[in-house]
């Protein structure tokens, strides 16, 4: 009889070493993940794909308050194969948000590109739009607010050009952006001003 109890013990033993066993921190696809996010936020995941790699982040607290929940359990009853799957999800999303950061950097350099190479001739055609414009006491003072802006305009295209080529392409497209409107802007004030002189 005791030697019946002494193998029921034993074997109930071994049954519990087994699912203690199991039921482990699933910490070789934690650190993937981690990497995945840590080689996401290298191409700027942040920046050119905030939305996915907000979500990665988030998914990641997530996955620690799981695997916390789980850690808190008597041992017996900790289960983490939410979190492995919760793990698995992350992992492609984060891998996502490199890739899409990567195909959005490509794009936001082209439309940087783009934009900067349309500034130049629009502050060529304005200064030869200021030399038609009206000259009376009015129209110098417009003209040197106009001058002012545009001088602002050139600087800041220099800063685009110096982002771009430091590879920070949203800045100058932004600024590249910005400067196009403001171009224009004057543009439109002087054809108004033209018009109004002779007439029309």
């Amino acid at each position: 009889m005791k030697v019946k109890t002494l193998v029921a013990v034993l074997v109930v033993i071994f049954a519990m070493t087994l699912i203690v066993g199991c039921a482990k921190v699933p910490q070789q696809e934690l650190d993937a993940a981690k990497a995945a996010l840590d080689a996401a936020k290298a191409v700027e995941a942040d920046r050119y794909a905030p939305e996915l790699f907000n979500a990665v982040k988030d998914s990641l607290n997530a996955i620690n308050a799981e695997i916390e929940k789980q850690n808190s359990k008597f041992a017996l009853f900790r289960s983490y194969s939410k979190a492995k799957t919760m793990l698995a999800a992350a992992l492609a999303a984060a891998n996502n948000a490199k890739d899409t950061a990567v195909a959005n950097k490509e794009k936001v350099k082209a439309e940087a590109n783009d934009l900067l190479a349309k500034i130049g001739p629009a502050i060529d055609d304005v200064k030869k739009l200021m030399k038609k414009a009206p000259r009376g006491k009015e129209g110098r003072a417009a003209l040197e607010a106009m001058n002012a802006d545009l001088a602002t305009v050139e600087a800041s295209v220099a800063e685009a050009n110096t982002a771009l080529a430091n590879g920070d392409f949203l800045t100058a497209r932004d600024k590249a952006q910005a400067g196009l409107q403001k171009v224009a802007a004057i543009s439109e004030e002087l054809q108004q001003a033209i018009n109004k002189k002779l007439g029309r």
